[in-house]
């Protein structure tokens, strides 16, 4: 049973993410200024702040399993530095492909000293808007990694979701270890939109 505390944090969230979706669309000349007030409403009311998305591959092993995962991922309609953090697992546009995604860990963001274990390679500072990401799996080689270490910094504007609970079978699952900020901020969400039952029914595995 969730608590009314929990349900108020959790409608907050929904509210701020209802607006800066909404604002977002009105920026881009989507929406009017008559629509705008609507359309927060609206998506405060309908749909969820979380989707499922299957992750196959070694690269996050051991968080999720190396014959892949089901993830339920919160939604983030526009990734910054207050919204993200060093230590989230993330959903990323393929830097390769943009109709393809990876699920990889947040490493550093806007602002952090590149130093690379290459001598040759010369320390870098990370510009605006940019992040490094990294595969959790420590045995793959960058090639196989297929992270920032392959492709480079990568756009915040590339993240589209943090993974926040992970299954792995029917009877291995939990919360995605991510920075202590977003595990406690998710909180309310998990609580309120986790079903088990419906992961373990769209689980590919």
């Amino acid at each position: 049973m969730v608590s009314l505390s929990t349900w108020c944090r959790y409608l907050v969230h929904k509210i701020e993410y209802s607006f800066t979706l909404s604002w977002k669309s009105y920026k881009r000349g989507q929406i009017s200024d008559r629509e705008l007030q609507d359309t927060v409403w609206k998506n405060v009311f309908q749909g969820k702040l979380t989707y499922l998305h299957w992750s196959k591959g070694e690269a996050m092993a051991p968080t999720i399993g190396e014959q892949g995962g089901t993830l339920l991922v919160r939604k983030i309609p526009s990734a910054d530095p207050n919204r993200v953090f060093v230590g989230d697992v993330i959903v990323m546009k393929d830097p390769d492909s943009s109709d393809n995604y990876l699920v990889r860990r947040l490493a550093a963001t806007e602002g952090y000293e590149m130093v690379s274990k290459d001598e040759k390679d010369e320390p870098f500072v990370l510009e605006k808007d940019q992040c490094w990401v990294l595969a959790d799996n420590e045995k793959l080689k960058p090639k196989e990694a297929k992270d920032s270490r392959l492709f480079g910094p990568v756009p915040m504007t590339d993240i589209v979701g943090r993974a926040i609970y992970c299954l792995r079978t029917a009877v291995d699952h939990g919360p995605v270890q991510n920075s202590h900020y977003s595990m406690r901020k998710d909180s309310p969400v998990l609580e309120v939109e986790l079903d088990v039952d419906d992961m373990v029914k769209n689980h590919k595995a």
